[in-house]
């Protein structure tokens, strides 16, 4: 499998999310999988792709050429390619991976989650999502996303359309195995597209 890993580029950010996001990316590299991800040096990027290249997996960045100036990028990706816009670049890395890891980020990285499980629940994307709750990061976003199915605004059904969880094994078990939904998509929908 390619693995997308969403994270953060922020250069201060705590070492328990640099470690994590090294061991994410060695552990992804170990089970045979290459990573997907947006090019960054630092960061959870740089760390999942400094652990992909430890152990000796195939490393793909994806990031728009602006961000092509010294100490940005990760230098040592087996591929690279550069798009034009942002907007680009997420289309990219979608259609270049096999299933989604959410590592700890900042608002980057929200975007790119609920986009990805936008398109799921829409039935537009069919792909795996995991999210790596390190050190419990994710928990107030968990807890907005149960109140926001509280208010009905969507089914509680839609927080089965992802996995967390903060063991780096676990999260990559099942993006290679994932269990299909006892439902149809189509009941997450608010609306009758297509119709």
């Amino acid at each position: 499998m390619n693995i997308c890993v969403y994270g953060a580029a922020s250069k201060d950010i705590g070492e328990k999310y640099l470690k994590a996001g090294h061991e994410l990316g060695y552990k992804l590299a170990k089970r045979g999988h290459g990573l997907v991800f947006g090019g960054g040096d630092t960061g959870m990027m740089g760390a999942s792709a400094r652990g992909t290249h430890d152990g000796g997996g195939h490393i793909t960045g994806i990031a728009p050429s602006f961000f092509n100036v010294d100490g940005i990028l990760y230098q040592h990706c087996d591929d690279f390619i550069y798009t034009e816009t942002m907007r680009q670049r997420k289309q990219k890395l979608e259609d270049c991976s096999d299933g989604f890891v959410v590592s700890p980020g900042g608002i980057g990285t929200f975007e790119e989650f609920f986009e990805i499980l936008t398109l799921k629940q829409l039935g537009k994307l069919d792909k795996p999502i995991a999210m790596l709750n390190t050190d419990g990061y994710f928990d107030p976003m968990i807890e907005m996303l149960r109140y926001t199915a509280s208010e009905n605004f969507m089914s509680e059904k839609n927080l089965e359309l992802f996995y967390i969880s903060d063991d780096i094994d676990s999260v990559l078990d099942y993006l290679e195995n994932p269990p299909k939904p006892d439902f149809e998509i189509s009941e997450l929908r608010r609306i009758k597209v297509g119709v």
